[in-house]
């Protein structure tokens, strides 16, 4: 009996050997990996919809930025945002401040002050990217961004990710999670924008 005992406790003893070599140096429980897993689907997601924008602005604009005469929504007009850039912009309804035409860029670009590379960052103007000139410019185009939006952006090197002439609208809104009033946001596209029913 106390044979079998031995026994049974050495094949314990190994038993729980094998499975600790099994995990290696991984000193990670599920739960810790759901809660790393769950961080970077965070991180993803304030990449994703630009938290790290400076939502509000001066409602300063570049000089050269030409002031649309017969836009869809004119200034002091009201329409519902269709744009996911940031949390609390889908479906808000927004107070349109400025009306502008020019060519609209998605750009990628790794901030100026580090951390990860933004991509696809929804939107810089024409106005705002350095010795712009009159042409604009083609996806895959390297260009150096004034733009303020973000933290580490201005005199950041981007790449085009696309390019479309249109007219660009500065808002105002109410951010619809937090409730908080964003002032002069830059900027959104007359395809983002829909009229108040």
């Amino acid at each position: 009996m106390k044979i079998k005992k031995s026994l049974i406790g050495l094949v314990s003893l190994m038993m729980v050997f094998v499975l600790a070599a099994c995990t290696g140096n991984d000193e990670t429980s599920p739960e810790d990996n759901a809660d790393m897993n769950k961080g970077k689907s965070d991180s993803m997601e304030e990449e994703m919809d630009h938290s790290g924008m400076d939502h509000s602005s001066s409602g300063e604009v570049p000089e050269d930025l030409t002031v649309a005469e017969n836009p869809t929504y004119p200034v002091g007009s009201q329409a519902v945002m269709y744009a996911d850039h940031m949390k609390g912009m889908d479906g808000a309804t927004a107070t349109v401040t400025g009306a502008f035409e020019t060519t609209v860029y998605a750009v990628s670009y790794t901030p100026t002050t580090g951390g990860e590379p933004v991509e696809n960052h929804k939107w810089v103007i024409h106005e705002e990217i350095k010795n712009a000139g009159k042409e604009p410019f083609e996806a895959g185009d390297e260009v150096e961004l004034t733009a303020d939006h973000m933290e580490g952006m201005d005199g950041a090197t981007a790449t085009i990710d696309s390019a479309e002439q249109t007219t660009v609208y500065m808002v105002s809104y109410t951010d619809t999670e937090t409730g908080k009033e964003v002032e002069n946001h830059k900027w959104v596209t007359e395809e983002e924008l829909s009229p108040v029913k």
